[in-house]
């Protein structure tokens, strides 16, 4: 008798709308994800099949929503999102509060309850030198809550940045991360089995390259 034997391979969908550097993602997800599928798609069956799901994105969130709608990939986002383990990342993020103000108000998913808000234009650190938009660079951030994603993350790390608007979120509890630019904004979010982070962990090296591990390794509880 013929014994065989079937190797079940975990799988991340990383969705592709057309809004988000994902050769980037990619080859971030090949380095630590040794013996994980990492599928690129707009494919709502392929979506649904994965184990895990990556929402990444850049740009402007009216071009961001009307892509999703166009895609029909909205309703989908939202249904995995209560599913499995699902990562947002920059624009990823944004999508997932109620709305921004960004293109003269854009509704979003509403996974979030809370506002996408623009930095004030006249920001200015503590020396009164005027900071510039988008805050973009590199960050320290400063881990809120106690969350299997910042495994080996050391309290204070930093991570790469590009963006002119931020998360406000309505209920505090969200808040998995704050960043200064000058003043404290949320820049991680968690509810269950969704992490979102305004900063690109593929471009953050060491940090970054962890916080994906760890993704890799969530069950998606807490």
């Amino acid at each position: 008798m013929v014994l065989i034997k079937i190797i079940f391979m975990s799988s991340i969908a990383v969705i592709d709308y057309g809004m988000g550097n994902l050769h980037s993602i990619s080859k971030a997800l090949q380095h630590v994800a040794s013996g994980i599928e990492v599928c690129i798609t707009s494919d709502p069956a392929k979506i649904h099949q994965a184990d895990r799901v990556i929402f990444p994105g850049v740009g402007a969130i009216g071009d961001c929503m009307a892509a999703l709608f166009r895609l029909n990939l909205s309703d989908v986002i939202l249904q995995v999102a209560q599913e499995k383990p699902f990562l947002g990342i920059c624009l990823g993020l944004q999508a997932l509060l109620d709305h921004s103000e960004e293109n003269e108000t854009t509704p979003c998913l509403g996974v979030f309850p809370g506002a996408v808000v623009h930095f004030d234009k006249a920001i200015v650190d503590s020396k009164e030198r005027a900071l510039k938009i988008p805050h973009m660079g590199w960050n320290n951030v400063k881990q809120e809550l106690d969350h299997p994603l910042w495994a080996n993350i050391p309290q204070h790390s930093r991570f790469y940045f590009v963006h002119s608007y931020y998360a406000r979120p309505s209920e505090s509890r969200h808040v998995a991360a704050t960043t200064d630019y000058p003043s404290p904004f949320a820049c991680a979010l968690a509810q269950d089995n969704i992490f979102a982070v305004q900063f690109h962990p593929e471009k953050s090296q060491t940090a970054g390259l962890q916080l994906l591990n760890n993704f890799i390794a969530w069950d998606g509880a807490r």
